[in-house]
């Protein structure tokens, strides 16, 4: 049974205990309200980081900034308890410009995952010492908080009309801290705290290309596809047991590390989208990350005796499907509300890592949103603007057995569309 459940930043889900954490959603504030489909989009006005080929779609003349930032509530439910746990985190920071002529360019900061949790358990043992104490009482305590972030420089070119291939070089750096306190009511049982650290400062490299295939002069038809390279990081994980006998008085420390022993998985994409003029965005992205041949640094062992080694068999790999859908009644009109981008999307997530030996839960998500322009520079040729995002995001977990969690979601992003670059002509 949790006992209890306290805000932390970024999640507050006990399930990101497992792994490197929960993993973060990596897209922008419009793609949040599309159900986070970014692999085959292009957009002159917006920062679109899950595809570095898009980048060579920035416009000539504008400087483009995004910021994001969410708020949540979540449910957690196990057998007949409930219970409420909010926070907001500040999301990402990105901006694109052109560099050259076909050729755009994009910095910025990105989480890859959080860690945060705190609940505890109880069960019962009887007599556990021999000593006669019947009915005695344990109660694990988790605690974990942390992750992983990325700062990012990103390139993309257009090869040629319909062809654009893009990068981002990333630099990855972060820790976590998780530990797992066992405590009896039987003042004659020893306690025993695990912790387990890690600090990582590593690199990450994707690649992407996409093809923007016209139909005719409103309908245009874009294939996209991606490539995360993995590896190790680079970093040692510890693992810290403290074991205390009350009735001798007496504690000892003893420190397990493991060298280079966290890594992450090569992960492939492949999107396909529709537009039509400026009007309609309809897209579909499929992804994979191959998880489940990496090992994980894990403890084990019995009678006091520990081992701490990289181990095989906890994790899986982790499919992912999103469709989404924008429509902007008229682009050009004078009427705030037809000017509006109006989103809606939907996913699913198979999870990355196994609980008690099963794979763990599925991820359903489903989101709306839409887009206001904030300022505005329209004629019958183009449009310039600045966009507030908000979308809402409603997300479930849930197996038999386990805590089930509901997530509803706002997510606000801020696109500022400078028009840094354009030269001015006094007569």
């Amino acid at each position: 049974m949790a006992l209890s459940v306290m805000a932390q930043s970024g999640t507050n889900s006990p399930y990101s205990q497992f792994g490197i954490g929960v993993l973060s959603d990596q897209s922008q504030g419009a793609n949040r309200g599309m159900g986070g489909v970014g692999i085959s989009l292009r957009n002159g006005n917006r920062v679109n980081t899950l595809n570095p080929a898009s980048y060579s779609a920035i416009d000539s003349l504008s400087m483009v900034f995004d910021a994001g930032v969410s708020g949540q509530i979540t449910n957690f439910k196990e057998g007949g308890r409930k219970l409420n746990a909010n926070n907001a985190d500040l999301e990402y920071a990105v901006a694109a410009f052109r560099l050259a002529s076909h050729l755009g360019a994009s910095v910025g900061l990105l989480p890859l995952s959080n860690i945060g949790y705190n609940y505890s358990t109880s069960y019962p043992v009887n007599d556990v010492t021999g000593s006669g104490f019947a009915n005695t009482t344990m109660t694990e305590v988790h605690n974990g908080s942390g992750g992983l972030h990325q700062a990012y420089l990103g390139l993309g070119w257009r090869v040629f009309r319909q062809l654009s291939v893009g990068a981002n070089f990333s630099y990855l750096w972060g820790s976590y801290d998780k530990s797992v306190s066992a405590q009896s009511s039987d003042a004659y049982v020893s306690t025993v705290t695990k912790t387990y650290t890690a600090t990582v400062n590593s690199y990450k490299l994707d690649f992407g290309v996409q093809w923007e295939q016209p139909l005719n002069n409103n309908n245009f038809v874009t294939l996209g596809a991606t490539l995360g390279l993995g590896h190790k990081l680079h970093g040692d994980s510890h693992c810290i047991i403290s074991n205390t006998d009350t009735q001798l008085g007496t504690s000892s420390v003893d420190t397990l590390t493991i060298s280079d022993g966290l890594e992450i998985p090569m992960t492939i994409g492949v999107g396909l989208s529709w537009r039509h003029a400026n009007k309609y965005v309809v897209a579909v992205d499929y992804s994979l990350q191959r998880w489940g041949n990496l090992g994980l640094p894990a403890s084990g062992g019995s009678n006091g005796s520990y081992d701490y080694v990289v181990r095989k068999g906890l994790l899986c790999d982790r499919h992912k499907i999103a469709v989404g859908g924008e429509w902007t009644p008229n682009a050009y009109s004078s009427k705030l509300y037809n000017r509006m981008n109006y989103r809606v999307g939907a996913s699913l997530a198979t999870p990355y890592y196994k609980v008690n030996g099963v794979d763990g839960p599925k991820e359903y998500s489903v989101s709306a949103g839409f887009g206001v322009p904030i300022t505005n520079v329209h004629n019958s040729r183009a449009s310039i603007r600045s966009v507030l995002n908000i979308s809402g995001q409603w997300t479930r977990q849930s197996l038999p057995g386990l805590i089930t969690e509901n997530t509803f979601r706002i997510n606000i992003g801020l696109t500022f569309n400078e028009r840094w670059f354009a030269k001015w002509k006094f007569n």
